[in-house]
């Protein structure tokens, strides 16, 4: 009669215990603080070329931030040439241009519309809202008040159409 050994009937026992679970399928669970890092890595710079002293710059570069986009804010004394290079039309300017995924964005565009740009990648020079409408992403007011506003897609020769309109 053949004897048993328990010590080599464990360790198969075991191994087979490990085989099994390393062959399980495992779902990582997403934390607030994965999924936040995930979706940073996944959208690219927002470049902000702003005044120094304008507070609606800020609050708008928070609110890009809080849609998941880094972020890098330039203060620039001369607003006007970083328009000219990026080919804001006249008339269509605010207080901030930014550059994003080969667009630029002017002024208190909303992430939304920023992330539906970069997923639709349409042949155009950028976003723009002309101004600076109260209640639009920056331009918040205590009172609540929020104005209808459009977000104009520029074309590559300059014109413009309604890219999203925002009502009240």
């Amino acid at each position: 009669m053949k004897r048993i050994d328990f010590r080599s009937v464990l360790l198969s026992l075991l191994c087979a215990t490990a085989l099994t679970a390393c062959e399980r399928t495992t779902t990582a669970v997403a934390t607030p603080v994965a999924t936040e890092v995930a979706q940073a890595a996944a959208l690219p710079l927002v470049v902000v070329y702003k005044s120094p002293t304008c507070g609606c710059c800020e609050s708008w570069i928070a609110h890009m931030k809080a849609a998941g986009f880094p972020v890098e804010a330039k203060d620039v004394d001369n607003m006007d040439a970083i328009k000219t290079k990026v080919g804001v039309p006249y008339g269509k300017g605010s207080c901030h241009t930014a550059e994003v995924g080969g667009y630029f964005i002017e002024g208190h565009v909303p992430a939304s519309d920023v992330k539906r740009l970069l997923a639709e990648r349409p042949q155009a020079k950028g976003l723009t809202v002309p101004g600076m409408p109260a209640g639009s992403p920056g331009m918040e007011v205590p009172d609540g008040t929020v104005q209808p506003y459009d977000v104009e897609l520029v074309a590559m020769d300059g014109t413009t159409t309604v890219f999203a309109h925002h009502p009240p």
